[in-house]
């Protein structure tokens, strides 16, 4: 990409778009086209045609989309499935119309069969059936992925996907009701700190093991598969790529390191009563490894800058 492409992040408020935001003015971006969900509302069709139509990006990140975890996942379903489905169905299609030379969609690990083998490669796609706590999520990714490949495949377009493991960093979501994993935990155990509570409820017994990337080094593997000369790309034949960092830990390792970095002594107390969701979620990131990146930052020293944010945000 040239430096003054005009290029449209989608989502950059968010978790994901405003790590990609940084790491593309970090590289000397200077054209990037930006809104807010006021501004331009990417569920309505129309005005999504209207703003491609007028601005004609010439490369688009897609990071827009409904996220959250398994309390929001079950409470919204139907929001959780349209709005994904009309978000990057508006954007692919626009893209498509005006020529936008390289779009990057982004989903996410979810996309897998809950008993897919491990760690999950690209190919596992679409062998089995989906965890049930985030189904219509899940449904919805898969749906971008393949309506990239279609574009691509009648159209000659160069959409690309790539799907990120659990992501954490600065920006994220810290509502207990709707947030991931890491962000719960962070903020439970500091409200447990401050109030010399002495134990920390955990959902779930523990035992699931889940990957975790942070969200500075998925904004750097977009920008690197973007970047990537198209016949590198090719000479994998891959649908898309995985994103991660190849190693995984238990919910309760998770929980102990947390506690470690927020500095609460306490008892965590593992409520068995509510769900774990899949068993094991660890991503083969072999064939992105191939192409040159691999992840930088360990997880307790994201888990140490992460909190760092998450204490200047309450001040």
């Amino acid at each position: 990409m040239n430096k003054h492409a005009k290029i449209f992040v989608a989502g950059h408020r968010g978790l994901v778009g405003s790590a990609i935001v940084r790491r593309l003015q970090a590289a000397g971006y200077d054209n990037l086209v930006l809104r807010t969900r006021a501004e331009l509302d990417l569920c309505e069709q129309a005005a999504v045609r209207d703003f491609f139509a007028e601005e004609k990006p010439e490369y688009v990140f897609l990071a827009a989309a409904k996220v959250g975890g398994i309390v929001a996942n079950n409470t919204w379903p139907a929001e959780f499935i349209y709005e994904n489905l009309a978000i990057q169905t508006n954007v692919i299609h626009a893209a498509w119309q005006q020529g936008v030379k390289r779009l990057l969609f982004l989903g996410s690990s979810c996309i897998y069969p809950k008993f897919a083998p491990q760690p999950m490669r690209e190919e596992h796609l679409l062998t089995g059936e989906l965890e049930p706590t985030n189904e219509p999520y899940a449904v919805a990714k898969i749906a971008g992925i393949k309506m990239c490949q279609s574009y691509n495949r009648q159209y000659g377009t160069h959409f690309l996907s790539v799907m990120p493991t659990n992501l954490y960093g600065p920006n994220d979501n810290f509502d207990l009701t709707s947030s991931h994993v890491i962000p719960a935990l962070l903020r439970k155990v500091h409200e447990a700190k401050i109030t010399n509570a002495s134990t920390v409820e955990i959902w779930g017994t523990g035992m699931p093991r889940r990957e975790f990337l942070h969200v500075d080094d998925m904004a750097d593997a977009c920008l690197f598969v973007m970047e990537a000369p198209e016949e590198r790309l090719a000479a994998q034949a891959a649908p898309f790529w995985n994103v991660g960092t190849g190693t995984d830990v238990t919910i309760a390792e998770l929980a102990r390191t947390i506690c470690e970095v927020v500095e609460f002594s306490g008892e965590l107390v593992f409520n068995t009563e509510k769900p774990d969701g899949a068993p094991r979620k660890l991503l083969d990131v072999s064939r992105l490894n191939a192409l040159g990146w691999t992840a930088k930052i360990a997880l307790r020293k994201g888990l140490a800058d992460t909190y760092a944010w998450f204490l200047q945000q309450t001040k």
